[in-house]
């Protein structure tokens, strides 16, 4: 029930009523991604491109989907990672979405929000003041 509600009033909890719907009469499943995001094709834009979406595992973010998955979504690629054997370099980090907003964002030393004591001012700065 809580899981109908959610689609039927939110966008950003997984797919929406119309979005089921839609992938229902017009998706076929391309493939899925490691965090759980499941990625569909469909009928041909007024570009003459085939219409491409993903239905998100959870929260709508947009920083979720991984290098791969994110070119073939913009249509730099026509083979989706499912289909090609792709191997990281070894110089390559994981990808992790976005943490902006969240327990675990950056935050740099001196800032107010991260823990600890703020660096003692220097005395080199000269604020401007009005007429000086």
């Amino acid at each position: 029930m809580k899981q109908l509600l959610l689609q039927i009033f939110t966008w950003w909890n997984g797919q929406t009523m119309g979005t089921r719907f839609f992938t229902w009469r017009h998706g076929k499943r391309v493939g899925e991604d490691e965090m759980g995001n499941i990625y569909y094709e469909g009928t041909m834009t007024s570009f003459g491109l085939p219409r491409r979406w993903v239905v998100y595992k959870g929260y709508a973010e947009a920083s979720a989907i991984p290098p791969g998955w994110h070119g073939w979504m913009h249509y730099r690629t026509d083979t989706p990672p499912t289909k090609e054997t792709y191997v990281a370099r070894a110089w390559e980090k994981p990808h992790q979405a976005n943490l902006t907003g969240t327990a675990a964002a950056y935050r740099p030393q001196g800032s107010i929000a991260a823990k600890g004591e703020r660096p003692a001012v220097t005395g080199d700065y000269d604020a401007w003041t009005p007429g000086s």
